[in-house]
């Protein structure tokens, strides 16, 4: 049974200047963010990339941070792709790499054909080869499919299939889920934006953007909820609204990615054909962090 209980970064993948993967710098980020109480890190989520590596850079990327990250923090690895075949494939390559669990998100190109039927099929499929725990990942905004309460529900009944990641940030679904599921399936939040909600309503933790630049923050609003320092966990919650939109909904991975160039970290270039932040908006970002003061590393 694993535990996912905590905060959880999804690291972005480092690039060089030719938008190569560098390893060494996958590494150096890992490191640095090691210093903080985390529970683990999420590898090749949206904030990683996933979709802009090919299958041999994914496979290198999965090794390189289970090096970097150790037996000591829980590794999770984003596995999905559009056919399920391509999944379990993936799935297997991260569990070889050492991931503890792996992350799937749902296929959305053909979304006339993703019926509650066809995602339970080929959730269950991976589950079902996966020699890992597998966790559902629900990102309308990237995919365009929005699975609800119920449908979560039908593809989580497989004993394999242990949790889940929601990045909707509709609360009143994600309570209705945690009512409704299995024992032991544990629901994460998705953003940092409504991580105090979540866990009002019984989420374990999150796997959050914002923790790659304010991992403490992050950890303290849960700890002090733990605590049942709700005023305390409100506060931080409150402060942190502003740049949780900043570097997910408003401008991206390329502000995330600048942030944590600004801060310390190795953020470095996105791959083409995202483009970087433009001076004015890096201007206001760096502004934004020092406003509600996210520190350097």
């Amino acid at each position: 049974m694993i535990s996912l209980s905590g905060i959880f970064p999804p690291l972005p993948t480092s690039f060089d200047e030719n938008q190569e993967v560098s390893a060494d710098r996958i590494a150096f980020n890992i490191k640095m963010l090691s210093q903080y109480n985390l529970a683990g890190f999420l590898i090749l989520g949206s904030n990683g990339e996933l979709v802009m590596l090919s299958r041999e850079e994914k496979i290198r990327v999965y090794n390189a941070a289970r090096e970097s990250i150790g037996t000591e923090k829980v590794m999770l690895a984003g596995t999905g792709a559009e056919s399920t075949r391509e999944t379990i494939l993936l799935t297997g390559e991260a569990a070889k790499a050492g991931a503890d669990a792996v992350l799937v998100l749902n296929p959305s190109y053909y979304k006339g054909l993703m019926t509650t039927d066809a995602l339970r099929a080929h959730y269950h499929a991976v589950a079902d080869a996966s020699p890992v725990p597998v966790l559902i990942y629900n990102m309308p905004a990237n995919s365009g499919i929005d699975m609800t309460a119920d449908q979560i529900i039908t593809i989580a009944d497989h004993e394999n299939i242990k949790g889940l990641k929601d990045s909707g940030g509709n609360i009143v679904k994600m309570g209705d889920i945690i009512r409704q599921a299995k024992p032991g399936f544990q629901v994460l939040a998705g953003s940092a934006g409504f991580l105090l909600p979540a866990l009002t309503v019984g989420a374990v933790g999150g796997i959050l953007a914002l923790a790659n630049i304010a991992p403490q923050q992050c950890i303290s609003i849960a700890a002090a909820f733990d605590r049942g320092d709700l005023a305390a966990a409100r506060a931080i919650q409150l402060e942190m609204i502003p740049v949780n939109a900043a570097v997910t909904a408003r401008w991206g991975v390329p502000a995330l990615k600048a942030a944590m160039d600004h801060l310390g970290l190795y953020g470095g270039p996105s791959r083409s054909p995202i483009q970087p932040l433009k001076p004015d908006i890096e201007k206001q970002l760096v502004e934004l962090l020092k406003k509600h003061n996210i520190g350097n590393f």
